[in-house]
């Protein structure tokens, strides 16, 4: 019985020996415990920032964006005090004087080499405070064109419209120019060209493209859709139709298709031909053996 004790009492033991360095001190037991406070803590994180995002900032009337970055900000706070709380547990003689010492350290290996992580984390930040860009916006930046599905620390996802997540560092969008298309408000207005023949009545091709923008019921009424005479072009009368629209902002192929199949049924309505390229083929000397075969 004393052989089966004294492996369990050697344990008990060294989960109570007393490590020191300089003015910390701990413990295998103190470290357990704060593993385990620190899981707790980053669970308990996790679920307070999907009550914050889902229930009670959208209960308070904000956006799904601001919902989120409200949301992510309160879970760095949290992990913050929390990890003010559970180091004194776990290490004796962790005190602020210590925690300046541990940023110092961290300072000193950001500068060798974790430079672009601490860039792209504080970049997140000022993303979550300015919002230049949140959750459910339309971007573009350095080529991606896409739906901001989730900001993190690191990175934000862009998931375009064939569902591709990409993943970019938070240091681009404060570095590059970001194109916003709903940042503001959802509304955005598209312009179609079309180009028709030139024996066509340019006022009948207006009312043409009107009525096919009226047959839409992704466009918005208001503000009204517009055409624009631009210009007598090399093989045809160049049109613009300008359409608004709030709710097809995220899927502008989809708009201009279901756009361009009503221009179609009206042009054809009104018999308006849409021209081919033309080209005319001046001959200034017929050539040798041309003229010899005849």
């Amino acid at each position: 019985m004393e052989e089966v004790l004294e492996p369990v009492e050697a344990f008990f033991q060294f989960m109570q020996r007393d490590f020191v360095f300089g003015s910390l001190s701990f413990t295998p037991l103190s470290i357990l415990l704060g593993v385990v406070l620190l899981t707790g803590l980053v669970l308990l994180n996790s679920i307070l920032k999907r009550v914050l995002r889902r229930r009670v900032f959208p209960r308070a009337g904000l956006t799904p964006g601001v919902s989120s970055a409200m949301s992510t900000l309160a879970g760095y706070i949290i992990l913050v005090i929390g990890l003010l709380i559970i180091l004194p547990i776990s290490v004796q003689g962790f005190n602020m004087a210590t925690l300046g010492v541990l940023l110092g350290a961290v300072s000193f290996g950001i500068g060798f080499g974790l430079r672009n992580i601490a860039d792209n984390f504080v970049s997140g930040l000022i993303l979550l405070i300015e919002r230049p860009i949140k959750v459910g916006d339309r971007i573009e930046v350095e080529g991606v064109f896409g739906t901001v599905n989730e900001i993190r620390a690191r990175s934000t996802t862009v998931v375009t419209n064939d569902n591709i997540s990409i993943i970019v560092p938070n240091s681009q969008f404060i570095a590059s120019q970001v194109t916003n298309v709903s940042h503001s408000d959802s509304l955005v207005r598209y312009r179609m060209p079309v180009g028709v023949h030139y024996n066509s009545d340019v006022h009948v091709v207006t009312k043409a493209l009107l009525e096919a923008a009226s047959a839409c019921e992704a466009l918005k009424k208001d503000p009204k859709p517009a055409v624009r005479f631009l210009e007598f072009g090399d093989n045809s009368l160049n049109f613009e139709l300008w359409v608004w629209t709030d709710t097809h902002f995220d899927r502008p192929n989809n708009l201009k298709s279901q756009v361009n199949y009503l221009i179609w049924d009206k042009l054809k309505k009104y018999e308006i031909e849409i021209p081919y390229p033309q080209r005319d083929l001046y001959i200034k000397e017929m050539p040798e053996s041309i003229r010899i075969k005849e």
